[in-house]
């Protein structure tokens, strides 16, 4: 197939290009720069150039593929609830190109939108529109291209692990950094489940190749590993103290963090193994938390 990669030059898109490449497919890939087109290229994919504003050639880059996998994202957390609305428009905008074809739109959303009870872990048969998350306008601009017959489906994220980026992890670091101090809130006991980025992107190339509409999977490795958990490792990392910080006090301390930090985000991702034979082998988050360059 000839794929349309949105966010093909980031964390996880480079690396999803670099996987359906090797997978035998042809790659057209969403950039901004004379740089990212450099890159795709030597990759052996080609570059498409274009804007998550400018809907014009993201339906053109859907037009010319076969399929479209997309995981652009503006990560500027000062305007989240804006970039969140954006990439419903972004979504819909690409589903126009996609409509009355059987063409497969691979949606990127997050595992907190199949949470249906709380401290349970999330699954893939949940769909929870009321999650007060506004990353949930994704998930809901995928439904209604499915509504209208696209065929879409979704890989549902937790925190995406390397030894360089850990997802909402990579801040927390900084923050620590900054503050002097590994903190989490209250017993530390809520969990988030994590992947590595190399089984996330086989999961995408899996999502893909069986198009099939309205699926769900939860690309996730580990269900959850606690807060305090994560804390300490950081905090060892550092070589800064680890303390825990009143849900009172959560907002001085963690700032916008503070929505997530207090938050569970466990998963399962029990049904996509059984439906799609996927199975995470990469490190866990502790391991990774362990072996980065904290300085």
């Amino acid at each position: 197939m000839r794929i349309f990669v949105t966010g093909a030059t980031g964390f996880l898109g480079s690396a999803i290009v670099q996987q359906l490449l090797a997978a035998g497919h042809q790659v057209l890939g969403l950039t901004r720069s004379d740089r990212g087109a450099t890159a795709l290229e030597s990759w052996g994919a080609k570059a498409h150039f274009g804007d998550l504003d400018d809907f014009a050639s993201l339906q053109h880059g859907a037009d010319l593929a076969d399929a479209v996998i997309h995981t652009a994202f503006n990560h500027d957390f000062s305007t989240f609830v804006a970039n969140c609305e954006a990439d419903g428009k972004v979504i819909g905008a690409m589903g126009e190109a996609l409509a009355g074809s059987s063409r497969p739109m691979v949606i990127t959303s997050f595992v907190a939108m199949g949470t249906t009870e709380p401290g349970k872990p999330a699954t893939e048969a949940g769909y929870n529109v009321l999650t007060p998350n506004p990353r949930k306008a994704t998930e809901i601009a995928g439904v209604s291209l499915l509504e209208r017959g696209v065929n879409a489906s979704f890989v549902r994220l937790p925190q995406v692990h390397d030894t360089v980026r850990q997802g909402l992890i990579t801040p927390l670091i900084e923050l620590a950094r900054e503050k002097g101090v590994a903190a989490y809130i209250g017993e530390g006991k809520n969990r988030w489940s994590a992947v590595h980025v190399s089984d996330a992107v086989r999961l995408y190339v899996l999502a893909v190749e069986r198009g099939i509409a309205g699926a769900r999977y939860n690309a996730v490795a580990e269900e959850g590993i606690t807060t305090k958990d994560i804390a300490d490792v950081i905090g060892q990392g550092l070589g800064v103290p680890v303390r825990s910080i009143d849900a009172d006090k959560a907002s001085d301390h963690f700032g916008w963090l503070g929505n997530f930090a207090a938050h569970d985000m466990s998963a399962s991702s029990l049904e996509t193994q059984q439906k799609t034979g996927w199975r995470p082998v990469g490190p866990g988050l502790i391991e990774d938390l362990r072996h980065m360059q904290y300085r």
